[in-house]
């Protein structure tokens, strides 16, 4: 695995997720999971959250980029932001009353990110179509799902707020919500099939 650090230089990164630069955002995708995973694999989850954990926090990433609403001040910020914002989603995952395990919060080893077996990946997060599809996937969504996720993960409403301007309850918003995200990674998935 190729560290971005060596071949992008603080403007084009930006220029990078601006431009939608696919084998330069595959490769920072590529060189920030395995940390992602580790991170959750720690912290009472599974392979398949880590991935759904990252997969949303790096559209969350490139979102707040190409709308300059984050400008990264080296390489590695952008890899620090992009762990951040995993390490975020994931906290409010065990923080939820949908997670089906027990955890306290204090149990949870927040900083051991030693990363072992990072060989491990699985083949589909190395599919090199696949952070386009995402991308793309996201403009097939109808307006709806559209604006629930933007509210959601781009602007950080709470799903209260979120809620109260959809003039519905919270448990229908969060159902909403994983329904449009189901709907987001079948459309990911069956782009170009």
């Amino acid at each position: 695995m190729r560290d971005t650090r060596q071949t992008t230089t603080n403007q084009s990164i930006v220029d990078h997720f601006k431009s939608n630069n696919t084998a330069q955002l595959k490769a920072i995708y590529e060189f920030n999971y395995p940390k992602v995973e580790t991170f959750v694999l720690k912290n009472s989850g599974s392979k398949e959250e880590a991935k759904d954990v990252y997969q949303e926090a790096f559209i969350a990433v490139w979102h707040n980029v190409k709308s300059d609403k984050f400008t990264p001040l080296s390489v590695d910020s952008i890899h620090a932001y992009i762990f951040t914002i995993a390490k975020n989603k994931w906290m409010d995952v065990l923080r939820s009353n949908g997670f089906k395990k027990t955890v306290a919060v204090s149990q949870l080893k927040h900083f051991d990110v030693s990363i072992e077996n990072s060989s491990e990946i699985d083949d589909d997060i190395l599919n090199n179509k696949r952070l386009q599809d995402v991308m793309q996937a996201f403009n097939y969504l109808g307006e709806a799902c559209k604006g629930l996720l933007t509210k959601f993960y781009f602007e950080k409403k709470s799903m209260q707020l979120i809620a109260d301007e959809l003039l519905l309850d919270a448990a229908s918003t969060r159902n909403k919500k994983y329904r449009c995200m189901q709907k987001l990674r079948e459309l990911a998935l069956n782009i170009d099939t």
